[in-house]
């Protein structure tokens, strides 16, 4: 039945046993509508209103216009009120009001702006309601401008000192963070209500201003005309948790229980529940969430998230399948964040896999933010394949998605397609933001791509990264990696703020240089500007007398790092030593060191010591080192390729080849030799006598020509180094086509006369190549670097930096 005047008419009799209806028939249905929001009767009203030529309802079709229009914004259809409202000759304020609150409220927040100039044009005054609702669409879109233009309109019309647009500009301006104007305008009110004064601490909580939150809260106390409410403590307490302040925290809890807020409020049962959890008070977060009557999918969300804030991933894994088992359809977008997050850390990927399943039935699989939280945890779980299978089909993509699988390539061994992607996202015309830099930079650290750092360096200048202390240290590691530590000084000494990671940075890149006594200074450093060293920096510091032969400096910081600072040396300290004190002959002293360590040796050690067994040529020490890596159980390519190498040098090619053989066997395969170098912004990359490069006539020719020169100047190519049973003429000319020597032979190529050469190779530089590149650069007048597995060699006038020690 409906209403029709005062009359009920049955519902099988609506409207077509109706006669001759006026407009304040019409305006009576269109009332009892508004209502009921009913939308189906609207839908007949409307056209019965449209077919109706009665003359009386012509003259009076503004009016049941105006009256459709608000009918259907009550029933949530804004946007056929908008069609409605533009066939209105002349509308009122009203209506104006009421479709630009439904844009303020439910967006497109523009749409609001613009039916505010609209009336502004047509001369239409605005209300004060007009501008609560304009001002709300202003802070929603973030737009500092337009609202200051909007305040000043309302200053014209002396509306700016109603209590309603001042709270509304209070909001804007503390949106936007303009906290002085909101302060300004909060202070010229003659009247605050409670809703004034929340907005004023929402703003300081907002920006994590908590002295400036808690006085305001004092002071809201004091003046007496407005007592807090349950929104005002959901205001004050994320400000609370960013400060940590745990005791606040808890009086607050107290006074919403004392007034009992709390009881039955959801809202601010889970502003409670996350201001523990920030406060690492996982404990009484997870009692309020036992003791909430009503939870819905915020509360869980808010939970799940607390425990991985905490870094408790199992207890968030439990919670889900729990929450799961309840009511699945309350998963949302944020709980699947959170818990892929859990996934990534423990590196669960059957998990995660389920996870993502979850998100494709949900239909959350495509959203940009669940899409780039499960492309982040395939990277980090080492399924890379997967991860660009997601990022392929992904769209959009934005800044986040092109950073997580940046990262991901990075971090599983795929530089060369990171710096790819990199360009891709440029010519997609999206910008990199810190974060995508911060993983991009050690793609180019990897591959020595300098010239790609560089541009980055200029990047994060230009857009103001370098301000960021984990950027810097990240440009550091780069320009140590790319053979210029000149640079990574400059960007270490112009940082704001350095923190333990950036002295770090430069004390390893100073070891990989063989600048020994410079990174010992730059320790010294760092305890004299009060930053305490971490057990990274004795890595980094070990490592750098060792790669000096600092035996005497290395066993007194070893000793120093447990005796001094309290830090217990671990397996990476102990493989330091070993190599310190093997790479300089110290054999015996080396095997001693390892049967006395506290706990038993791994692999990682027993290598060091078999590398320098290699390297020193003695053969018994290496045969009983390679025996325990055996019983171990972790002989690996690296160590077979080892004890291979040395039967070779001395001419046991049977033993060797039985090494050989077992390596096969196992399906362990050697790594080649691999060289690059960086020409103009691309990477060319040569393996030891590869002829696949479009130049290798060139480069194999270039080669003939060094080694006849070289030949004059007295070099003698060093066979030994060739691990193979052929003849001497055979051995030299392997020795010839290094990958190194191809590397640096393309440089020569394609250099302009005189400029450095930078080399890069996955492995150690033999001692032939090391001879061989001294007479290139005496040869060619040239710089050259060659950074290898371990170190830099810095060649120039025959010599090289690292004194025939490495």
């Amino acid at each position: 039945m409906v209403w029709c005047g005062r009359q009920l008419i049955p519902r099988r009799h609506q409207f077509t046993t109706l006669r001759a209806i006026t407009t304040s028939n019409y305006t009576n249905l269109l009332e009892a509508c508004i209502r009921s929001k009913s939308l189906a009767q609207a839908k007949i009203i409307h056209q019965l209103v449209i077919k109706d030529n009665n003359t009386q309802i012509e003259a009076d079709r503004c009016l049941l216009l105006e009256k459709l229009a608000r009918l259907y914004l009550t029933c949530n259809q804004v946007e056929v009120a908008r069609r409605v409202f533009d066939e209105i000759p002349q509308p009122n304020v009203i209506v104006w009001n009421l479709l630009i609150r439904a844009y303020a409220w439910n967006g497109p927040f523009e749409r609001a702006i613009e039916l505010y100039y609209g009336m502004l044009q047509l001369g239409v005054v605005p209300s004060k309601y007009t501008y609560p609702f304009v001002l709300k669409a202003c802070s929603g879109l973030q737009s500092l401008q337009v609202g200051r233009d909007i305040h000043e309109h309302a200053k014209r019309l002396g509306l700016d000192s109603d209590l309603y647009v001042c709270t509304a500009l209070i909001d804007l301006y503390a949106k936007c963070g303009d906290l002085v104007a909101a302060r300004s305008v909060f202070d010229g009110m003659l009247y605050k209500d409670v809703v004034a004064w929340n907005a004023m601490i929402a703003g300081f909580s907002l920006h994590g201003l908590y002295g400036d939150t808690a006085e305001l809260l004092v002071q809201m106390q004091r003046a007496g005309t407005a007592a807090p409410n349950a929104s005002t403590i959901v205001a004050v307490l994320p400000a609370v948790a960013q400060a940590n302040a745990l005791s606040q925290g808890k009086a607050i809890h107290g006074y919403s229980m004392r007034r009992r807020f709390s009881d039955h409020d959801v809202v601010l049962s889970t502003a409670l529940l996350d201001m523990y959890a920030k406060c690492q008070c996982i404990v009484y977060a997870r009692r309020i969430f036992d003791a909430m009557s009503v939870r819905n999918e915020v509360c869980w969300s808010a939970m799940i998230g607390a425990y991985v804030g905490c870094d408790s991933m199992r207890e968030a894994m439990s919670l889900f399948d729990e929450m799961v088992v309840k009511d699945v359809r309350k998963l949302t977008r944020v709980t699947l964040g959170s818990i892929l997050r859990a996934c990534t850390k423990l590196t669960h990927l059957s998990r995660g896999r389920r996870v993502h399943c979850y998100a494709i039935k949900a239909g959350f699989d495509l959203n940009t933010m669940v899409g780039n939280t499960i492309l982040s945890m395939y990277a980090k779980c080492g399924i890379i394949d997967d991860a660009f299978r997601l990022f392929d089909i992904m769209d959009p993509k934005d800044t986040v998605s092109y950073g997580a699988i940046i990262s991901g390539c990075v971090q599983n061994g795929y530089a060369k397609e990171a710096l790819l992607i990199f360009h891709q996202m440029h010519l997609s015309g999206i910008d990199p933001d810190l974060a995508t830099m911060a993983g991009v930079l050690p793609a180019c650290s990897h591959l020595a791509a300098l010239q790609h750092g560089a541009c980055g360096h200029g990047y994060s200048i230009v857009h103001g990264f370098v301000t960021d202390t984990s950027i810097c240290n990240a440009l550091i590691d780069m320009y140590s990696k790319c053979g210029k530590i000149h640079i990574g000084r400059q960007v270490f000494d112009r940082i704001l703020k350095r923190d333990t990671v950036s002295w770090n940075a430069m004390i390893v890149g100073y070891g990989i240089h063989g600048l020994g006594m410079e990174a010992i200074s730059q320790f010294h450093n760092m305890q004299a500007a009060g930053i305490k060293p971490d057990d990274v920096t004795f890595i980094g510091l070990l490592s750098a007398c060792s790669h000096s032969g600092l035996v005497t400096e290395g066993k007194h910081w070893f000793s120093a790092m447990s005796q001094d600072f309290s830090i217990t040396p671990r397996m990476e300290h102990y493989i330091c030593m070993v190599d310190l004190l093997a790479r300089t002959g110290l054999l015996a002293e080396a095997h001693s060191f390892i049967q006395n360590m506290p706990f038993e040796a791994d692999v990682r050690v027993w290598s060091a010591l078999l590398a320098a067994c290699r390297v020193h040529n003695n053969i018994e020490l290496g045969e009983e080192v390679s025996r325990k890596v055996q019983g171990l159980g972790s002989e690996g390519t690296g160590n077979l390729v080892l004890l291979s190498n040395m039967y070779s040098s001395i001419g046991r090619w049977d033993d060797a080849a039985h090494v050989r053989i077992k390596q096969k066997d196992q399906g362990l395969k050697k790594s080649p030799g691999c060289s690059w170098v960086e020409i103009n912004g691309v990477i060319h990359g040569f393996l030891g006598g590869d002829q696949s490069h479009p130049e290798s006539a060139q480069i194999h020719e270039k080669l003939e020509e060094l080694l006849v020169d070289m030949k004059r100047m007295g070099y003698c190519a060093e066979n030994s180094f060739v691990l193979q049973d052929v003849e001497e003429e055979e051995k030299e000319r392997i020795l010839l086509y290094h990958s190194e020597k191809l590397a640096i032979a393309y440089g020569i190529l394609h250099l302009s006369p005189g400029k450095h050469i930078f080399v890069t190779k996955n492995l150690r530089v033999c001692g032939d190549c090391h001879a061989a590149i001294k007479f290139i650069s005496l040869v060619t007048k040239r710089e050259i670097t060659v950074r290898d597995v371990s170190r830099f060699h810095h060649f120039s006038d025959g010599n090289c930096s690292c004194a025939d020690f490495w």
